[in-house]
């Protein structure tokens, strides 16, 4: 579904970019468990879906694996990492990564009709196994939010508000990625 022609860091070049930004072992540890839940979204929707135009596999492999590469650099300051991160994965030659980094946090790009057809993007399947990994652990939307309300949510009213909104749609996605997989939103990362 992404572009035939993207380029794609292998799995040693996105260790060694983990390593270059010195990425804290738990962040490391959370990318590693949101890079698996995001390759049994992957493989589920091609299995079950095989006629449909799939997000490559190693696009959203890597994709999750940097996800956060910039969370390290941002600790202590008012810094995006979800921006700062895109920047840093254009700089080492990966826009296609760089894309799904910028809106791992937001989703841009939601399209419910396209989603009715089956079709997801890597962001899309990187966006939605990063809200179901609460640090190393797989939990369900209701407890990721929770957790992002307290320790983003900062008892900001408008920003809680914001949160909530962008998980309305993630809770959208879910409907519409579990339509087309073959297994139920509580069995993911249990294979």
């Amino acid at each position: 579904m992404e572009s035939v022609t993207a380029v794609i860091p292998s799995l040693a070049e996105c260790i060694d970019l983990m390593e270059q930004y010195a990425m804290l072992a738990n962040i490391r540890h959370h990318s590693l468990v949101v890079a698996r839940l995001a390759e049994q979204l992957q493989g589920g929707l091609a299995a079950f879906n095989p006629d449909q135009p799939q997000a490559d596999r190693r696009l959203v492999i890597s994709g999750a694996l940097l996800h956060d590469i910039a969370k390290t650099p941002c600790l202590g300051s008012n810094c995006d990492h979800a921006k700062v991160g895109a920047d840093i994965c254009r700089k080492h030659g990966y826009p296609e990564i760089a894309a799904i980094v910028e809106q791992h946090v937001l989703l841009w790009d939601f399209d419910p009709d396209r989603y009715q057809r089956g079709r997801f993007t890597a962001r899309e399947i990187v966006y939605y196994a990063d809200k179901r990994v609460r640090h190393n652990v797989v939990v369900n939307l209701d407890q990721r939010l929770e957790y992002i309300l307290d320790h983003y949510g900062q008892g900001n009213p408008n920003r809680q508000s914001l949160i909530r909104e962008n998980f309305n749609k993630c809770l959208a996605l879910e409907d519409h990625l579990f339509h087309w997989l073959p297994f139920a939103p509580q069995d993911l990362g249990r294979f």
